[in-house]
């Protein structure tokens, strides 16, 4: 029996707190210190625990000597040996005849080092998601190492944390947590806790009421309605090395791009990540698209919001499946050559009392000014982008998506509610920047560090904003001052150009301009063409439904506007459903209506579909100077009263691609183009083809241009234009 020595005797108070379970450094009273008596020169330490309710406790040594414990009020024991730090685990008696031993979280060391702990008060932690949060880990304390999980949370208003979980039956006074000092970070390590465990922090706000809060960092959610956090571990073993690889040498701008926008949960209901992988892959496949883009797979509350009101921006929504179920969906589209794009939602997020909303008590992630916090509109808060420590969660966020879960590109919803100070707000409900404008100064420079970091650390990727305005540079460079993105969403042109086709062939020479605008802004940003999820929803009817005439007009519509869409300079974007013309409206609620591919002339606008991508992606011409309006030339923008336009698209070798769009219900005859040489252009895709479930008008394989002038150019040629149909030309060889 260990000979008794006096303890450092202990103020009341603080036994209080730690024994409650309300003290900011627990770990300074519990655990094993080492401490000096008055004439005595040996290696004293003093071991002290919380374990209320206990009869009697003691600390077994790793050398199996048991130092026993005494009571030292509020259910914290202590008791000193002479010996130096020793591993020890805690066995505690109780009145009902049971005994438990178990490890003492108070024993170890940080986990969190002094490196990132400065990185994170800078605001300046790129791998923030490393260090936060939950992380079953190996800690090697003293005695050797043990398994368990380290938790760490950013709570700077805090005057205590504590972790609460079904491992402690949501009683978190045994389990309080460390405050890291200036940092605002807290700490603890639980030995023994294993990966699937639910937890949540619990905070003490400086009013002095706790609050129970969700993981910010947690790589994995509760299924909804439940709210908790899950100890989350990946054992995924990435085999898209090639793809990763091809990724990081290439430009997407010098790319085809075609995106296949979609919602899982309606896409096939039912399905997970790993379920749905091969029929995915499949389709994507027939259908021809280069990059499939995902509604937000970050994990939300409720389902009817699509994922655009995000609760954890770093867990994987669990309703498909685990982390490592999207890895390898990811992983099996990578490696089927499928490019990967998310959208992304760090424009606002939801006031649900458990997530991010007033996280310790105050405003921390969300602006404390209302008229710069709230987005009254959507009945969220708007983050906070002036504080460097948000700005870094929002950042790393972008990071752990491209870098942890092999995303190829992420699109950026709202930019404008972003941008603009007096967004969505009457006069009096803003407030002006130091300059007196309504420019938000601190979310563009939020913006600006997003697409720089993302692009300097993963060549290769694409970021993609969903930008309404004519807010100028949102794809030039950060260093001249723009945005720094990739791609810009081109909502004029859909709005426009969905206008014009909805109206009725007869009616549409008078809306021509609608149709031709967009080619004058063409190349002043980087753009994608989008037919998205938003204009097939909440009345506006799906694509084919917004088309006039009759059923077989309808589906000649959808053609010729998808292949005029293609040729258009830019980048595409189509939701599901609308490539093989789905009749109803999408709802997230229900399927897609896939028995409508069992009709003969909707399964043909599908083919259709995969025809143009086909062509689309064989052809430089239609892609590799997207940017560049010396892919571009004019051939007829002026035939109004006919319903026609048509434009040449090339390559870097100057190479020409011949695009002829007849929006008239009628076919046109002999139709002479202007052309810049004579010879031999092939018709390579004739949206009127029979195959399609066109009419079957066309140019009988292609058209011989002679050296006769004609609109200013050298050659001209007679086309046979079908009526609502494009048909794309390439000159043959030699010609």
């Amino acid at each position: 029996m260990p000979e008794t020595i006096a303890t450092p005797v202990i103020d009341d108070w603080v036994l209080a707190a730690v024994g409650e379970g309300r003290h900011s450094d627990p770990h300074s009273v519990l655990g094993q210190h080492g401490f000096t008596a008055p004439a005595d020169p040996r290696s004293l330490t003093v071991i002290r625990t919380r374990r209320p309710l206990a009869e009697s406790v003691e600390a077994v040594l790793d050398d199996g000597v048991a130092l026993p414990l005494e009571h030292l009020g509020y259910g914290v024991w202590g008791g000193a040996g002479a010996f130096g730090p020793v591993g020890y685990r805690v066995r505690a008696s109780y009145g009902d005849g049971s005994e438990w031993t178990s490890d003492d979280p108070y024993r170890f060391a940080p986990t969190i080092g002094e490196l990132d702990l400065h990185l994170i008060g800078e605001g300046r932690h790129e791998e923030l998601w490393r260090v936060l949060g939950a992380h079953h880990r190996e800690h090697w304390g003293v005695g050797g190492g043990v398994h368990g999980t380290a938790f760490t949370v950013w709570a700077p208003h805090a005057r205590a944390a504590r972790v609460v979980g079904e491992f402690n039956r949501w009683d978190g006074t045994a389990h309080a947590m460390r405050s890291m000092g200036g940092s605002g970070v807290w700490e603890l390590f639980i030995p023994d806790l294993e990966p699937g465990s639910v937890y949540k922090f619990e905070l003490l706000t400086s009013a002095g009421h706790w609050v129970m809060k969700a993981d910010p960092m947690a790589r994995q959610a509760e299924v909804s309605p439940a709210t908790a956090s899950v100890v989350s571990v990946s054992s995924h073993d990435w085999g898209d090395g090639e793809w990763m690889a091809r990724r990081a040498s290439t430009n997407a701008h010098e790319l085809p791009m075609s995106v296949y926008e979609l919602h899982l949960g309606s896409w096939r209901p039912g399905r997970g990540y790993r379920e749905v992988a091969d029929e995915l892959i499949e389709y994507i496949d027939w259908l021809g698209y280069t990059h499939v883009e995902f509604m937000p797979l970050a994990e939300h509350p409720f389902g009817g919001s699509w994922g655009y009101q995000v609760t954890g921006y770093y867990a994987v929504t669990s309703r498909f499946g685990s982390p490592d179920d999207l890895k390898y969906l990811i992983d099996r589209l990578h490696r089927a050559g499928i490019g990967v794009i998310m959208d992304w939602v760090p424009g606002h997020f939801p006031k649900d009392e458990w997530a991010l909303a007033r996280f310790d008590g105050e405003p921390l992630y969300e602006h404390g000014d209302p008229q710069r916090g709230e987005q009254k509109d959507w009945g969220t808060y708007v983050f906070d982008y002036g504080n460097p420590r948000v700005r870094n969660f929002l950042v790393a966020n972008a990071l752990f998506w491209l870098e942890e879960m092999h995303i190829d590109g992420l699109r950026v919803d709202a930019v404008a509610s972003m941008l603009y100070l007096d967004y969505s707000r009457e006069a009096g409900d803003w407030t002006p920047n130091i300059h007196g404008g309504r420019e938000h100064l601190e979310a563009i420079g939020f913006l600006q560090e997003a697409t720089a970091t993302a692009y300097k650390r993963n060549p290769g990727i694409v970021m993609i904003a969903e930008e309404s305005t004519s807010w100028p540079g949102v794809t030039a460079p950060t260093t001249s001052g723009g945005l720094g993105f990739g791609f810009k969403w081109n909502m004029g042109w859909m709005h426009d150009t969905l206008q014009y086709i909805s109206k009725d062939p007869m009616y549409r020479s008078h809306h021509h301009h609608d149709l031709t605008f967009s080619f004058l802004y063409a190349f002043s940003e980087h753009f994608v063409l989008p037919i998205s999820h938003d204009e097939v929803v909440h009345g506006k009817g799906s694509l084919i439904r917004k088309m006039p005439g009759d059923h077989w007009q309808q589906l000649a519509n959808v053609r010729v506007y998808l292949a005029y869409m293609w040729a258009h300079p830019g980048k595409q974007l189509l939701f599901m459903g609308q490539e093989f013309g789905q009749l109803s409206e999408w709802s997230e609620e229900r399927g897609l209506d896939w028995w409508i591919l069992d009709q003969p002339t909707h399964r043909q606008l599908a083919e259709f579909v995969g025809a143009l991508n086909r062509c689309y992606r064989q052809r430089p011409e239609l892609w590799e100077l997207d940017d560049d309006a010396a892919g571009f030339e004019w051939i007829e923008g002026g035939a109004a009263a006919h319903n026609i336009i048509a434009f040449l698209r090339y390559d870097r070798a100057g190479r020409p691609l011949l695009c002829v769009v007849n929006f008239a219900g009628v076919p046109h005859e002999g139709f002479r183009l202007g052309l810049p040489r004579s010879g031999r252009w092939t018709e390579m895709l004739n949206s009127d083809a029979a195959e399609f479930g066109g009419s079957g008008v066309g140019n009988l394989g292609g058209v011989d241009a002679v050296d006769r002038p004609w609109a200013g150019r050298p050659a001209s040629g007679d086309f046979t234009l079908p009526p609502l149909a494009a048909v794309w030309f390439t000159l043959d060889s030699g010609g």
